[in-house]
């Protein structure tokens, strides 16, 4: 797979190192010269340019990438490259950084965004899933305001706790995909009971969240 990133900073060098060690072919793309850093990322090719022109994206060879990741420290920026890819070039996946979480609203289809990551708020997802049970929390956006990744760890006296997977009516909109119990992934199947303890996540309809967290807790 081909991926280009806009914005060769620390994050940007980061998801390089780890899409190359994937077996990728990853793309760098900065119009900073202080961020060609190619000893940093040697097995990437580097471009110095600015990825909101299309000349430069021309360059970039984007009609051949299969995914655009947008991750520069600037929500402008990352939003016009999202545009240009989807629109200009048609990339199957165009993935976005969301550095101010104010400006989520804009970071949907309208501007050729498939996934949106905000940093501020995974990070803090993180944290109140680190401390929360029976509490939903969610943690990723994709296609904004259309699916999210949701968590829910279940508290003992969960009414869910003892049923099969298949038994529990869950609400239209939304899939149980994985249980995380005792350091293991486990892909659900109708059969599986619940247990206490569980850490559940879900891709599930922005509007039925609060449906699926009164089903997971009420007492």
């Amino acid at each position: 797979m081909r991926v280009a990133i806009a914005g060769a900073g620390a994050v940007g060098r980061s998801i390089a190192a780890e899409l190359l060690e994937n077996g990728h072919d990853v793309l760098l793309i900065d119009i900073d010269p202080g961020a060609i850093k190619i000893d940093s990322v040697p097995r990437a090719e580097w471009l110095l340019a600015d990825a909101c022109e299309i000349a430069s994206l021309d360059e970039a060879g984007l009609n051949n990438c299969h995914v655009v990741v947008a991750s520069t420290g600037d929500d402008k920026v990352n939003l016009v490259v999202a545009l240009l890819s989807k629109t200009e070039y048609g990339v199957p996946r165009v993935v976005a950084r969301i550095n101010h979480p104010n400006n989520e609203w804009l970071f949907n289809e309208s501007w050729g965004v498939d996934v949106a990551v905000s940093t501020p708020r995974l990070l803090s997802a993180l944290v109140e899933e680190a401390v929360s049970v029976g509490d939903l929390v969610r943690l990723m956006t994709f296609r904004q305001g259309q699916a999210n990744l949701v968590e829910l760890t279940l508290a003992d006296d969960a009414p869910v706790v003892g049923q099969r997977a298949g038994s529990v009516p869950w609400p239209v909109d939304a899939a149980l995909v994985a249980i995380l119990r005792e350091g293991r992934v486990l892909v659900p199947t109708a059969d599986d009971p619940l247990e206490a303890g569980d850490e559940l996540l879900f891709v599930a309809n922005q509007e039925v969240e609060q449906e699926l967290a009164h089903l997971l807790s009420q007492h």
